[in-house]
């Protein structure tokens, strides 16, 4: 594919009926290749390789319902107590992160109560903490470390 603002990491590819497939390590299984699939299996790899944050805690298209409409959301990572903690949502690289981004996710947050939400094209990424007491939203300088948003 194309190189990201994260560092290499090596994937399981493979093509089938002319399509190229990436194993995604948190469903277990190979799915379709695209460009913001690229992203988000990098991002994972990321997450687990120099975060910190345990595969076993981590899912990738969760669904939920939102307003009676079914909702996917593109990564959730988890506390030891099954608790969601950050919702994470992932653009191609072409994709400009907008305000409609951070909407979008905001629409998970309310539904999730998550303490922390990333969004990235690969090349861009924030992250940001959220403060239901204050109802403030806080934009982190750096993704943090599994063990310091986990506690």
């Amino acid at each position: 594919m194309f190189p990201l603002n994260l560092p290499p990491y090596n994937f399981r590819i493979q093509e089938k009926e002319g399509k190229k497939l990436i194993f995604d390590r948190l469903r277990k299984r190979y799915v379709a290749l695209t460009p913001e699939e690229w992203v988000r299996q990098n991002f994972v790899e990321f997450l687990i390789a120099e975060k910190g944050f345990p595969a076993a805690r981590m899912g990738n298209e969760i669904s939920l319902q939102h307003n009676g409409l079914k909702k996917r959301c593109d990564t959730v990572v988890y506390t030891g107590g099954g608790e969601p903690l950050l919702i994470a949502e992932f653009k191609a690289p072409g994709i400009d992160i907008s305000q409609a981004t951070f909407d979008q996710i905001s629409r998970y947050v309310t539904q999730l109560k998550v303490s922390y939400l990333l969004i990235s094209n690969g090349l861009n990424h924030y992250c940001c903490r959220l403060d239901y007491s204050t109802m403030q939203m806080s934009y982190l300088p750096d993704i943090p470390d599994y063990k310091e948003i986990n506690f």
